[in-house]
């Protein structure tokens, strides 16, 4: 099975990552989508950060009508800080029948030549790029290797960051969430601090 792995703090999941999470899952070709929640990323403050499992059951609740997109807490298991290169082999030790990719913005394809053993991630892994508007420059060598896909997905402009400042405004951001998830941040009155 290919599998194409999400990831992402999802705070909140919002209907931008389901747009991109169902394109891939239809038009990509692949057969199944993870949602990879990412626990605590040291490089972000964690006081706007929920709990790793109300992220978890966010995605849960997001993805419950969508076959082929499933939620993942691989890396709440993992050592931290949590790097890629790791995640995925370790899901390739579990699971050796699958075929492990990534999804990435093309924002996150830009800095790719940064990650930790990032040549070891192109090696064994293809990796499906979806356009985002961003300033960085261009990294022409890696967006023509022959393991990264550009996909020709929707541009989404929607952040986790924008729904959280709006929701401690008193702004009505409901559109912007699946609807189980606006319930669920509405009735335990997260992010209104």
């Amino acid at each position: 099975m290919k599998i194409g792995l999400y990831f992402g703090t999802y705070n909140p999941i919002h209907v931008g990552h389901m747009i991109i999470a169902n394109h891939m899952a239809e038009f990509a070709g692949l057969d199944q989508i993870w949602m990879v929640v990412t626990p605590h990323n040291p490089l972000k403050k964690k006081a706007a950060l929920l709990d790793d499992h109300q992220r978890l059951e966010m995605v849960f609740l997001a993805t419950e009508d969508y076959p082929k997109i499933k939620p993942s807490d691989i890396e709440f298991k993992l050592p931290q800080p949590n790097y890629t290169v790791v995640t995925l082999a370790h899901l390739q030790e579990k699971y050796p029948t699958n075929e492990f990719s990534l999804i990435m913005g093309e924002d996150n394809l830009k800095t790719l030549h940064k990650w930790r053993n990032y040549e070891v991630i192109l090696e064994n892994h293809d990796i499906y790029v979806y356009p985002r508007i961003s300033d960085e420059p261009e990294n022409i060598e890696l967006k023509s290797h022959p393991k990264i896909h550009i996909i020709d997905a929707p541009i989404v402009e929607i952040s986790s960051t924008f729904i959280r400042n709006n929701i401690k405004e008193g702004k009505n951001i409901q559109p912007l969430l699946p609807p189980k998830v606006w319930e669920y941040i509405d009735h335990n009155n997260f992010y209104k601090k």
